[in-house]
C-alpha cells in the first residue's frame, strides 16, 4: 500500500506516502554526478544527473523508492503484487534493466518527462534479482516533472506507458482501472449539496461537505486513488512554501493508514512508515515519519551535486516536541 502524488503549486512538489508493516532501513540517499552506477546488463553509468530520495543502501548501491534529480524529474516505485511482470532474457537492441536499476538509470540519463518518455520505449525489464537473499518488489512507477506525469507498468503482455492526468498513483489493478473508475465519482462536488427532497420532507442540510458524500474513505488501493485524485483537484494553491509543503503533507495524511487500522494476513500492522515531499523546482525534500511527525528537510545544494560520492542522512528515530 503506498499513494504518490505529483502537484504544481506554484513549484513542482512530488512525493509519496510509504505503507509497509517493517521498515526496510530507508534513509535520505543523495547521489553525486560522479557516482558510478553499474548495471546488471548496461554499461556503468560515469556520469549522470544527481538525485536525491529514499532508499536503503545495499553493498554501496542505492536502492531507491522513490528519487528526483537536479533538473526535476522525479520517478517512484509502488506496490504492485499479482500483475508486475519482469522477462527472464534480455532483448537486443533494448534497454535492459532489472527493475531496482530503473530510477537510477532513468533519473540519471533524462532531464525531463518527454526525454523519460523516449527512453521508456525501448526498456525491458528483466527478473534479475539484487541478491539471492533480497527479492525483487513487484513494482509499477509514477514519472514526473513540472509538465506532466505517466505511469510505467511491466506486464506479462510487455511494457506500458499511461499518460496520467490525475497525477496519483497507488497499487492494484492496473493504472487503466483506476482512470476509468474515476467516472463513477463525477457527482461528487466540494460546494454544498443540494437535495430535491428537501422541501417536501422538511428536513435541511446538516453541515457542509455533502458535496463529497460518496467518496470512498477506506484504506483500499481503489479508494486511495479516487480520494487523493479528488482532493489533489480541489486543494487550494498556497502562496508560500511553507503552506504549499504542509498542503502537501495534508493531501497524503487523508491517505495514510494510522498503525492499526489495517492488518496483514499474519497479523501484522500495515501503516505508513514515511511521507515524502519534494520541492523538485528547488531541490529540497521536506519528510516526516511514523516516529517522528516533525517536518524535515535536506536540501540538495547543500550537499553539492559535483562529485563521486553517495550520502546517507539517517531519519530521526524519536518525535520532537516544541514546548510554547
Amino acid at each position: 500500500m503506498c499513494t504518490a502524488i505529483a502537484r504544481r503549486d506554484g513549484d513542482f512538489y512530488f512525493g509519496r506516502s510509504l505503507d509497509l508493516d517493517a521498515s526496510f532501513g530507508e534513509r535520505v540517499v543523495i547521489v553525486q554526478r560522479d557516482f558510478c552506477f553499474r548495471f546488471r546488463m548496461e554499461p556503468p553509468m560515469t556520469h549522470h544527473y544527481a538525485m536525491m530520495g529514499m532508499a536503503t543502501v545495499e553493498d554501496g548501491y542505492p536502492l531507491y523508492a522513490e528519487a528526483s534529480n537536479e533538473c526535476g524529474l522525479c520517478a517512484a516505485g509502488l506496490n504492485f503484487p499479482g500483475n508486475a511482470h519482469y522477462f527472464e532474457t534480455a532483448e537486443e537492441g533494448n534497454i535492459n534493466l532489472a527493475p531496482y536499476e530503473l530510477i537510477p538509470y532513468l533519473l540519471g540519463s533524462c532531464s525531463d518527462l518527454a526525454e523519460a518518455k523516449a527512453l521508456l520505449q525501448d526498456l525491458n525489464l528483466v527478473n534479475r534479482p539484487f541478491r539471492k537473499d533480497i527479492p525483487l518488489t513487484s513494482l509499477h512507477w509514477l514519472i514526473a516533472d513540472a509538465g506532466g506525469a505517466i505511469v510505467l507498468e511491466s506486464t506479462a503482455g510487455g511494457v506500458r506507458i499511461y499518460d496520467d492526468p490525475a497525477g496519483v498513483l497507488t497499487n492494484n489493478p492496473p493504472f487503466g482501472f483506476h482512470l476509468q473508475n474515476l467516472s463513477h465519482y463525477g457527482n461528487l462536488s466540494a460546494k454544498p449539496a443540494k437535495s430535491s427532497f428537501l422541501k417536501e420532507s422538511g428536513a435541511e442540510r446538516f453541515g457542509l461537505g455533502l458535496g463529497g458524500y460518496g467518496l470512498p474513505g477506506d484504506y483500499s488501493s481503489t479508494s486511495r486513488f479516487v480520494r487523493a485524485a479528488w482532493l489533489l483537484k480541489h486543494a487550494a494553491e498556497a502562496a508560500e512554501e511553507s503552506e504549499r509543503v504542509a498542503r502537501y503533507f495534508h493531501l497524503l495524511s487523508a491517505v495514510s493508514p494510522v498503525k492499526g487500522s489495517v492488518l496483514t494476513e499474519t497479523g501484522k500492522y500495515h501503516y505508513t512508515l514515511y511521507s515524502v515531499c519534494v520541492n523538485a523546482t528547488r531541490g529540497i525534500l521536506y519528510f516526516h515519519t511514523a516516529q517522528n511527525p516533525e517536518i524535515c528537510a535536506v536540501e540538495l545544494a547543500r550537499y553539492g551535486a559535483e562529485g563521486g560520492e553517495l550520502v546517507e542522512i539517517a531519519l530521526p528515530e524519536r518525535a520532537k516536541f516544541r514546548f510554547l
